[in-house]
Parts: structure tokens; sequence; C-alpha cells
């Protein structure tokens, strides 16, 4: 079992912007994952792993893709208070699920 929370790198987010956004994007989508895998993960030592895409569009395919899949997802807009503008897509969790069922969508990013 494991997270992995995918972040853009064409928007210019500082360190400190891209931690927040990755946190919340794991928070938000294991808000929306069922109570045994939530168990499951935990047990196995809550595996998360950042990785980066390079637009929006990529984001936004890649959460699509993980909901036809039935994973559970956590798709994050940034309020506009610092850095970004308000609504700019930053980060997508998939998971906690099976380490496969996460690869199949994630599997070919680069780590972060």
């Amino acid at each position: 079992m494991k997270q992995v929370i995918a972040a853009r790198t064409d928007i210019g987010m500082g360190q400190g912007k891209l931690a927040a956004q990755v946190a919340h994007a794991s928070l938000n989508a294991y808000e929306y994952t069922d109570d045994r895998a939530v168990r499951r993960w935990k047990d196995e030592g809550q595996t998360k792993v950042v990785v980066k895409v390079g637009s929006e569009r990529e984001l936004y395919e890649r959460s699509e893709e993980a909901k036809r899949a039935g994973l559970p997802t956590g798709l994050i807009s940034d309020a506009g208070r610092t850095q970004l503008e308000p609504g700019t897509p930053t980060a997508l969790a998939i998971g906690p699920a099976p380490d496969a069922d996460v690869d199949q969508i994630t599997g070919d990013l680069s780590l972060f």
C-alpha cells in the first residue's frame, strides 16, 4: 500500500508552498479512503512518494485515470493567498491503495 503525490513543476512553487500543497493533497485523498485500506496502509508504514508532473493538463489526466480505476484521489487547487493565483491546480494524491494499482497511473513519473 502506498500513496503517490504528484506536484506540478511548471508553476514555480517555492519549497514551502510545494510542501504545503503535497500535504494538503495527501490528507485530502486519505479522507476519501475506506477504513480497511487506511488501517492496512498505516500498518505498512504509510508509504508516500512525491513525483513530478509538468502541466495542469497532466495533473487532470492522472486524476481522471485514478478515478476510473476506483482509487482515492485528492486534487488540490491553491487558495491564492501567497505565490499563486486563486484556483491554480497544484498537486494530486492517489491512494493509499495497493502499490501495483497506483503504479499503473504514476509509475512512469520522476521522483521529486
